[in-house]
């Protein structure tokens, strides 16, 4: 049991890895909104920033226990969804790419840590990266074909998303499992700062 534990640990860093290596893919491009419902679910998917701050959501909620299980995967497909408001009036905003970046970085550095923050400390910083990711994808909804279909496949595949970090976190019960979580956190907070360092060069 501890050697397949261990096995399945080494693929999820192996491929956090690599995604950390590989040149942003950023979910929020602006090209490929044409369509509705299938269009959204598989825009967040595709875009390795999105993917890798869902996943970390889900995986933190799990480390951190009820009600923070429940309460970060809910908060920010909510938050988002005000953050998309936002972007699609145009409201003033700091850099989005760079907001992005950041809560992937900071999210798995807080897994990577063993951050238990107080619960108010924990949904204030995932309901601030929500708003950005929502900014980034409210600018582009005008432009799809379909802008509620399309919201709604991009909002259950990212609730999708954060079951994913949740599965992850099952493996915190299990003997060693914190270790290899906190490093899938690390790897996430790696790409992060690849994300990062891209935005700021950009």
């Amino acid at each position: 049991m501890g050697q397949r534990l261990a096995s399945r640990g080494r693929a999820a860093l192996l491929a956090l890895a690599a995604l950390s290596v590989a040149a942003p893919a950023y979910a929020h491009d602006g090209a490929g909104l044409v369509g509705g419902f299938l269009a959204g679910f598989v825009h967040p998917i595709t875009g390795v920033d999105h993917l890798l701050a869902m996943v970390a959501v889900g995986l933190w909620g799990a480390f951190l226990g009820r009600p923070l299980l429940i309460v970060l995967p809910m908060l920010f497909p909510m938050v988002m969804a005000l953050g998309g408001v936002l972007g699609m009036v145009g409201a003033p905003m700091p850099p989005v790419e760079i907001g992005v970046s950041l809560s992937v970085l900071v999210l798995g550095g807080l897994i990577a840590a063993a951050a238990r923050p107080p619960t108010w400390a924990a949904c204030l910083i995932v309901g601030a990266f929500a708003v950005f990711h929502g900014y980034a994808h409210g600018e582009e909804l005008p432009s799809a074909a379909d802008p509620a279909g399309y919201s709604i496949g991009f909002v259950l595949a990212t609730g999708m998303l954060h079951l994913a970090g949740i599965g992850m976190g099952l493996l915190n019960d299990r003997r060693g499992g914190q270790a290899l979580t906190r490093g899938i956190g690390a790897a996430i907070a790696a790409a992060g700062a690849w994300f990062l360092f891209a935005s700021l060069a950009a």
